[in-house]
């Protein structure tokens, strides 16, 4: 390398200003997610890395993070040690604080309710983690669809019922030592649904779903509450933040709620 290059990213700044996190964002790598009961899946995967950035810098180094994600690659550890590639970037950039998120689609098989025909359904999912200093925390998010049928429609109308497609989206913190599995939340999440959704219906179970539905009626608030439910009584769950979200079929507008909250200081964030 030209020892003459100059380093423009270490020239001083004057504005006095630390920028909290400062990175690359959309880097598209290869993720090795281990699966309950079975082989680990590899996925593709977003991934936004970032420092902090004392106000003294001008810039950070942007190679360093791509460096740090090649070496974790090669060594088949991206998505297995999040916590091992923080502090490599930790002592890469020379920064107190280190952040990663990756958005990936994890892919779960599911049986038909009544064929039991078999087709895989994805989710869109993310891995998050935080070290600062030598704390840690990593949060695991799901994107779960679901049908929800309206309890007020299915009241005041004499046959059927307005039903939507609804999304639930969880982010749940849980300790170190602990694991919850991206299996076992979908599934919580699915549970609280009025009904789930599948990839592959014939005749026979849609009539199942359908009057599943209509025998289950459900607002985002019910929904919302039978989660947090699930979530309070999972004593491997230290923090959680739920939203969810009907796309109406006879509003032009959408229903949504949303709430989160630390389990180990009952502080609603």
């Amino acid at each position: 390398m030209n020892s003459e290059l100059k380093d423009i990213q270490n020239q001083s700044d004057k504005r006095g200003i630390d920028i909290q996190k400062v990175g690359v964002n959309g880097v598209e790598v290869p993720l090795i997610i281990e699966r309950k009961n079975a082989k680990s899946q590899v996925v593709s995967a977003k991934a936004r890395l970032s420092v902090t950035l004392p106000h003294n810098y001008r810039g950070t180094h942007m190679s360093r993070f791509i460096e740090v994600l090649s070496d974790y690659s090669r060594k088949n550890l991206l998505g297995v040690d999040i916590k091992g590639l923080l502090c490599d970037l930790q002592k890469k950039l020379e920064s107190q604080s280190a952040h990663v998120k990756f958005e990936f689609k994890y892919f779960i098989n599911k049986k038909a309710p009544v064929s039991e025909m078999e087709f895989p359904v994805g989710y869109d999912c993310s891995f998050q983690g935080d070290l600062t200093g030598d704390d840690y925390k990593f949060i695991l998010g799901v994107k779960v669809p679901v049908t929800t049928l309206c309890p007020c429609s299915k009241e005041i109308s004499d046959y059927s019922a307005h039903n939507q497609r609804t999304m639930v989206k969880v982010k749940v913190s849980y300790r170190e030592n602990d694991i919850i599995w991206i299996e076992d939340l979908v599934d919580k999440v699915e549970s609280c649904g009025s009904s789930r959704i599948y990839s592959i219906l014939k005749r026979c179970d849609e009539k199942y779903v359908t009057e599943a539905a209509y025998d289950n009626p459900k607002f985002v608030e019910d929904v919302l509450r039978d989660v947090i439910c699930l979530l309070k009584e999972d004593n491997q769950v230290t923090f959680y933040e739920v939203e969810v979200e009907a796309q109406e079929s006879i509003h032009n507008h959408n229903a949504w709620a949303w709430q989160s909250e630390d389990k180990l200081t009952g502080e609603r964030i």
